[in-house]
């Protein structure tokens, strides 16, 4: 049985990538599964630090990007909005290059909140980031 409000296909929610953070540092939604979302992000000058490692900041903001569109897709869209309420994260180890790849499961979906888990790792499947996404269901009007 799938989490989604309605049967989403990845070009449904392509305009969720475009003209914002996902457009300007590569992020890309790459898979929907029936629980989880899936997503990549290049570790380029665009998402490193000065020590040319992957920005925390990065990091993060691909854990809210999987998590934001995760829950505004469980939610009717006509009567609810979902908006980030707390983000953490552990970093691991350095992401140094190519891409990282994150998914998003979540681990509470209630009436007023939802809360995410994300992993993030490297290309050869090692553990990189590990983040905790509280995300606000907020009626829409208020």
């Amino acid at each position: 049985m799938s989490i989604w409000f309605k049967p989403y296909t990845l070009t449904d929610i392509q305009w969720m990538q475009k003209d914002n953070m996902c457009e300007a540092i590569g992020i890309e939604i790459t898979e929907l599964t029936a629980d989880s979302i899936k997503g990549r992000m290049p570790v380029d000058n665009r998402t490193v630090q000065p020590m040319k490692i992957l920005h925390g900041g990065a990091s993060l903001a691909l854990a809210e990007t999987l998590g934001s569109v995760g829950s505004n897709l469980i939610v009717d869209n006509s009567k609810y909005v979902c908006v980030g309420l707390d983000i953490n994260a552990n970093h691991l180890r350095p992401g140094t290059s190519g891409f990282v790849y994150a998914e998003a499961k979540p681990i509470h979906i209630g009436k007023k909140t939802h809360v995410w888990g994300i992993e993030i790792k490297d290309e050869k499947g090692k553990l990189i980031c590990v983040s905790r996404l509280t995300m606000a269901v907020v009626v829409i009007g208020l």
